[in-house]
């Protein structure tokens, strides 16, 4: 029982040429990640405790545990197909929840300690969760919103059983309660997983439901952009984003146990660079997940490689583009260290990406479509297939469509609007003739351009362009350029009313720097992007903030932006 999903091809071609998904018949993600490795005593997870303290789980420590959860929630009414909210950072119950959850058929709930009172009643009550599993940090929020979620029956909460108040379960008394054996679900690639919620950049939070081949799609993507260093098994992986997240639930951990690696589990309020180098140097972390937001803090502490003794081969990234400074840092700072940017959606996996081993990273670009998946640039309005060089809207046609999503909840028209069969194949993928007439493409809503030697550039979503003297200009693109200022640590882009031009062009930066001149600063930011890009795209409004609105994962909210208030200086 292997389901191995991406072999190690020797070039990107060969890749592309002969990869084809091959999902079992049979498939269910806790044995999977749990029960198929030789040595299934070896460490799973190694998590250090708010306290400093230090807990390991075994594959085998964490079967046992999940059993024992899998049948308190039996108990408690949870079956195949209920929904279970899992409210828990990065802590051994959170995977040890999911894992339950799918030993009994029941659909997890991914959600983040970060949701306030609204952005979790919203998602429970929309997913229908039957039962919630919580960290204490969110217990008094759950408790509010209770009776608005009316089909929420248990919640259950970390904790020891003194420290449980009202008629809320004891996470470590229902395990102590129950016993290992449970008989696992019967279950296929096709059985429903989770139910993942877009970030709501562009509008209300979608859910999004998604079957068991999810994790093998994750679990392929991961073994790419982390160099094939996971194919030994004896990697250690660690990322800073939350479980919640799904590049870091189903992209790094659950793409590590997959493939029979370690995980390390760290829980903290705050990135703190000189903390995050001393963990890497802790558990000899060889692969990082990091999204560029946590790169370019650690671009603030000098010389790591020679005040920390570092075991790290790959730092992936994804969220939002990774700036040319970013990938020559780490080329410059650390020997043989890849530095691979990947994409993907909620929605569609982990379908284009950057992997060293096979091509060159371009700084800025996307990478490459990832094998496995088809990838065309249409026009937004028409469907046609656009040339080289032009920028369309991203399509992707995966080669097994069980590995995208199977529906947004509750939502069948935005289902139906996310899929197309007009765009033609172009037989880039390897599959047969036969394959590549058949299936539906998936579109994204991101505008990208392609180089001519098959590189994806990302210039916006579409409804973030900016329509400025008649020129359609993408936000990203600014960014990157407002970025390469070294008083810069973050920029978010929009286009706001301008009776001359339509729109006009504004940043929003927050500085690097405590001590700085505003309106100098403001003359070099746009002197800079005049320099590096067109006249027409410099920022004529540029405010300056303490902090820029941010999704759960990262990325800038720009219709928060659009819609707040602000000088326009």
């Amino acid at each position: 029982m292997s389901w191995t999903v991406m072999p190690a091809f020797e070039s990107y071609e060969r890749a592309r040429e002969s990869f084809s998904w091959d999902l079992p018949d049979e498939y269910n993600p806790a044995v999977d990640f749990l029960r198929k490795h030789e040595d299934t005593s070896q460490t799973a997870l190694r998590y250090e405790t708010p306290e400093g303290g230090l807990e390991t789980y075994s594959f085998d420590e964490l079967d046992d545990r999940s059993d024992r959860l899998a049948a308190a929630l039996a108990d408690l009414g949870v079956g195949a197909g209920d929904r279970v909210g899992v409210v828990i950072p990065q802590k051994p119950g959170n995977p040890i929840t999911h894992l339950a959850n799918w030993k009994l058929g029941a659909v997890s709930v991914p959600l983040t300690v970060l949701f306030g009172r609204d952005a979790l009643q919203y998602r429970l009550a929309d997913s229908e969760a039957k039962a919630v599993v919580v960290d204490p940090s969110v217990r008094e929020t759950v408790d509010e919103i209770r009776e608005e979620c009316p089909a929420l029956e248990a919640v259950i909460e970390l904790d020891d059983g003194d420290a449980v108040r009202g008629d809320a379960h004891s996470f470590e008394e229902l395990i102590a309660a129950h016993e290992p054996g449970i008989d696992v679900y019967d279950a296929t690639p096709e059985t429903p997983t989770a139910i993942m919620y877009t970030s709501g950049s562009t509008g209300p939070p979608k859910g999004v439901r998604h079957s068991h081949a999810l994790w093998l799609g994750r679990a392929a993507a991961a073994y790419n952009y982390f160099d094939g260093g996971l194919a030994d098994g004896e990697a250690t992986l660690w990322t800073p984003a939350d479980w919640a997240w799904g590049a870091a639930l189903g992209g790094t951990l659950f793409a590590a146990w997959h493939h029979g690696c370690s995980v390390v589990g760290w829980p903290r309020d705050e990135f703190d660079p000189d903390d995050v180098y001393d963990l890497l140097e802790r558990h000899d972390v060889t692969e990082a997940f990091m999204p560029p937001t946590a790169l370019r803090l650690l671009m603030g502490v000098d010389d790591p490689e020679d005040r920390y003794d570092l075991s790290i081969r790959t730092f992936a990234s994804a969220g939002e583009p990774l700036t040319s400074e970013v990938v020559d840092w780490v080329g410059s700072t650390f020997d043989d260290v890849a530095i691979n940017e990947f994409y993907g959606q909620t929605e569609l996996n982990l379908v284009v990406g950057n992997a060293a081993r096979w091509f060159d990273t371009r700084p800025g670009s996307m990478g490459k479509p990832l094998p496995g998946y088809e990838i065309a640039v249409v026009d937004p309005e028409t469907g046609e297939r656009l040339e080289r060089g032009e920028v369309g809207e991203l399509a992707v046609k995966p080669g097994d469509r069980r590995v995208f999503f199977d529906e947004y909840h509750g939502l069948p028209e935005k289902t139906a609007n996310k899929r197309t069969e007009d765009v033609p194949a172009s037989g880039a993928s390897g599959e047969s003739e036969e394959q590549r007439s058949s299936g539906r493409w998936f579109l994204t809503d991101d505008l990208v351009e392609r180089d001519e030697d098959g590189y994806v550039w990302f210039h916006s979503r579409a409804d973030d362009v900016i329509l400025t003297s008649g020129y359609r200009v993408g936000p990203t693109e600014v960014e990157d350029a407002v970025l390469a200022h070294e008083a810069v640590e973050q920029a978010g882009v929009v286009g706001v009313p301008d009776e001359t031009r339509g729109e006009a062009i504004k940043a929003f930066v927050k500085p690097a720097v405590d001590d700085y001149d505003p309106e100098g600063l403001r003359a070099e930011i746009r002197d800079l992007v005049r320099d590096r890009l067109a006249e027409y795209e410099y920022p004529k409004h540029i405010e300056f903030v303490e902090r820029l609105p941010t999704t759960t994962t990262g990325k800038i909210r720009r219709r928060s932006l659009r819609e707040g208030d602000g000088t326009d200086e």
